[in-house]
């Protein structure tokens, strides 16, 4: 079977004027299949943010190759990238970076239907199923970002990623921002909707914890590499890299 996403030998490097070029991701090699979470972990500037933008075709690719259903996001064509825009949504940190603060929430949920093509006519209705989809109250279309809590934008920007129907959605610490109970229930909603619709999450987070109960892999991230991969059983309970032990030392109250 195809892998869904899948990353070959991935590197990507930011200019550094005066200085050598800086490797932020190198040589990270990764599948994910219907379905499946993958929990990649590590620390701040471990590359784990770029890495995200590389999978989905936001930064250039110094090497390796990136690929969505086989096709290659370096040379697909047009129609194969607007194909590819739907199948992976991403889901960033901060979704007052994604909202326009001048925009209604309906607007901003209708802006990827716009773009993909769906009628006028269908799009009032279909802001309503995404909304009530992340479990929020459609009278929510009416308002502006700073007039919901944290936690209703963060299901907002759930709902903007889920509009065009993805397979696989990029989670760039989508709760590190959130209160601990906000983040229980976001997360209980990502497994809710990754059960009701067989997606396939790449969840990036710092915290090993986080992803402990709803990742099927781990993949510990350090200095632009993957310095560990396995099970959820087999990296929390006989974790072979120092970094990995650290994080879960660092994790036990």
């Amino acid at each position: 079977m195809t892998a869904l996403l899948e990353a070959i030998d991935v590197k990507v490097t930011y200019a550094s004027p005066g200085n050598a070029p800086v490797e932020a991701v190198r040589g990270v090699s990764l599948t994910l299949g219907p379905g499946e979470v993958l929990g990649v972990v590590g620390e701040s500037g471990s590359g784990k943010s770029s890495l995200a933008k590389a999978l989905l075709g936001l930064t250039p690719l110094a090497a390796g190759a990136v690929r969505i259903e086989g096709v290659s996001i370096a040379s697909a064509s047009r129609a194969e990238l607007l194909k590819i825009r739907r199948l992976v949504q991403p889901v960033f940190q901060d979704a007052s970076s994604v909202l326009d603060p001048s925009w209604r929430i309906g607007q901003s949920l209708e802006e990827p239907l716009v773009i993909h093509g769906l009628s006028a006519p269908r799009r009032s209705a279909r802001v309503a199923e995404l909304l009530a989809s992340v479990q929020l109250d459609a009278s929510l279309a009416l308002l502006k970002p700073h007039q919901l809590s944290a936690g209703q934008r963060q299901r907002v920007n759930v709902a903007r990623a889920m509009a065009v129907e993805p397979r696989v959605l990029v989670l760039d610490e989508p709760v590190s921002a959130l209160d601990l109970s906000v983040q229980a229930q976001l997360l209980n909603l990502l497994m809710q909707l990754k059960r009701e619709r067989a997606l396939a999450l790449l969840f990036i987070t710092h915290a090993l914890d986080v992803v402990a109960h709803l990742a099927d892999r781990i993949a510990v991230m350090h200095a632009g590499q993957f310095v560990e991969e396995g099970t959820v059983a087999q990296v929390l309970s006989a974790p072979t890299h120092p970094f990995t032990r650290q994080l879960l030392d660092d994790a036990r109250p």
